[in-house]
């Protein structure tokens, strides 16, 4: 059975997604871990792929039963958490769960799992940078922006905690080296 856990962590924009779906597609071994989130599923999305979207009663009562490895309040009533089921699912299929989460969710998975666990950040080569990229996209107001920008200070200043700072300046780089640190991570624990 996997006992081996990869987490893939970063401000929004800084291309966590990007790299877990490269990753995904080059490493059969990896399975996604879907999050949980309790806000309204956007128009591109699939509820089951990219996240269960959970109404936040229903999302509170999950919390009380226990049901999530993490979970976090990001934001007033917008919840995200991974969910212990989905370790159990991706396990039972005889593949290492890969996270996709936000700072906290991730450092508090890494606690959990301790040296069982391979937690990368992916930091942008600057906070202008980043901003740009959010703006672009297109799917913030200018006061969710904002608030994204102010909790990126938080997320970089953690960046430390973390066993890997892998700096996306450039998305071909950042693939080759994404995939070989969770290659060498997964050799390693073999070894041992």
């Amino acid at each position: 059975m996997p006992d081996r856990y990869i987490i893939i962590s970063g401000p929004s924009g800084a291309g966590k997604t990007t790299l877990v779906q490269h990753l995904l597609a080059a490493m059969q071994e990896l399975g996604f871990s879907v999050s949980a989130c309790s806000r309204k599923k956007r128009e591109h999305e699939t509820n089951g792929k990219d996240y269960y979207f959970i109404p936040v009663e229903p999302f509170r009562q999950w919390i009380a039963e226990d049901a999530f490895l993490e979970w976090e309040e990001v934001y007033p009533d917008h919840f995200y958490g991974s969910l212990k089921s989905e370790v159990d699912r991706i396990i039972s299929e005889g593949k290492f769960p890969l996270f996709d989460v936000d700072v906290v969710g991730a450092l508090n998975i890494k606690k959990h799992f301790g040296s069982k666990a391979l937690a990368i950040i992916v930091v942008p080569p600057s906070v202008e940078m980043l901003k740009t990229r959010l703006s672009s996209r297109k799917t913030e107001t200018e006061d969710k922006l904002k608030l994204r920008m102010e909790k990126v200070s938080m997320e970089m200043a953690r960046a430390k905690e973390f066993d890997h700072i892998l700096v996306n300046d450039d998305l071909e780089k950042a693939k080759t080296e994404a995939e070989g640190l969770v290659r060498d991570f997964l050799v390693l624990s073999k070894q041992v």
